[in-house]
């Protein structure tokens, strides 16, 4: 099937939502619901610093443990507010910031840094300026910042408001409940269906239950349960271990001299794709299959524009001296595997 089709149901009782691009599934978030979802807003309580690490262990509710990187001038007892920035590994503290952003599908609302923004992917400058009188006007007499999103080119003056003004709200709610002698959850952040919404565009959306299954989503995630990625041609086996993320490319039957460099770029594509879906984050090791060093440039290039489209933050080191490729990428969500075992 043609297009782009958003599919919201649940998977073993937890929210989940899918995005199948021309048929194929293209991303996938699942609630896992035995750990903070990034984004929750807390009032933490500093515990205790790390020297040398430039870090402060922060108390949050229920005996939760949060890490808070970069903290300064802050002293144990001390209230916080304080924002998930992502998954933490199993037996670690919840990574953290204390810049806390307030953000929907048009709208983000920064109140720690004043000023008016939009995005640079907009350019045409009438739409800019429409965007510039209605960020003012919704945003007069507030000391926060706002940054509207590529997503509000073209949408309904009427939507962008009441998008902002309810960023806004959220955020003067929270600033008021930041003062107080114990850890506090504030929000809860944005689940599957709400990141859906907010993140993806589709001209479908399927919300009744039982869609997983008529779309064959649930087929697809059984699938994932294999490391093993096809490609064309070759294949690309994903494993995650306790360190790292190994990724293994083979060229296959294909024995051509070209072989090596059509599996390499074909798992460039790939890459991210089979990452987002599988959930996995942190130091990724790829053994791409033997080739000469000359054409290691078009592999770079097509990493690059590859992880370019993609939504997680991820850098690209570069080649080890073995002749690996590292990769560093942002936990953003829960693997997968862990998420489905538990749910």
């Amino acid at each position: 099937m043609k297009g782009r089709r958003i599919v919201l149901d649940h998977v073993k009782g937890a929210e989940a939502a899918a995005l199948m691009v021309d048929g194929r599934l293209d991303d996938l978030l699942v609630d896992d619901v035995s750990a903070p979802r990034p984004g929750a807003i807390y009032r933490a309580i500093c515990d205790r610093p790390l020297k040398g690490q430039g870090g402060m262990i922060v108390r949050l509710p229920e005996g939760g443990t949060g890490w808070l990187r970069g903290a300064r001038g802050l002293a144990p007892g001390q209230a916080i507010l304080v924002q998930v920035t992502g998954v933490a590994e199993p037996g670690k503290a919840v990574p953290m910031t204390d810049r806390v952003l307030f953000k929907s599908r048009y709208a983000i609302v920064t109140p720690g840094a004043p000023g008016l923004n939009i995005s640079r992917q907009i350019r045409d400058d009438d739409e800019r300026d429409r965007l510039h009188i209605i960020a003012r006007a919704e945003m007069e007499g507030s000391e926060a910042g706002l940054i509207l999103r590529s997503a509000a080119e073209g949408a309904d003056e009427d939507e962008i408001a009441e998008d902002i003004a309810a960023m806004l709200a959220l955020a003067e709610a929270v600033a008021g409940d930041a003062s107080g002698d114990s850890p506090e959850a504030l929000t809860e952040g944005d689940g599957p269906h709400a990141l859906a919404w907010r993140e993806w565009r589709a001209g479908d959306v399927v919300t009744e239950s039982g869609g997983f299954e008529r779309e064959g989503v649930l087929d697809r995630i059984a699938a994932l349960a294999s490391p093993v990625h096809e490609l064309n041609p070759g294949t690309m086996v994903v494993e995650a271990t306790r360190a790292l993320v190994a990724v293994d490319v083979n060229t296959g039957a294909d024995t051509s001299p070209a072989a090596a460099l059509k599996t390499n770029l074909a798992a460039a594509r790939e890459l991210p794709r089979a990452l987002r879906l599988r959930g996995l984050g942190g130091q990724i090791v790829v053994d791409f299959a033997s080739m000469p060093k000359g054409q290691r440039k078009q592999l770079e290039q097509g990493l690059r524009a590859a992880f370019r489209a993609d939504s997680i933050e991820t850098s690209l080191v570069g080649w080890t001296v073995m002749g690996l490729y590292e990769l560093q990428r942002k936990r953003e969500r829960p693997a997968l595997a862990r998420i489905i075992e538990e749910v």
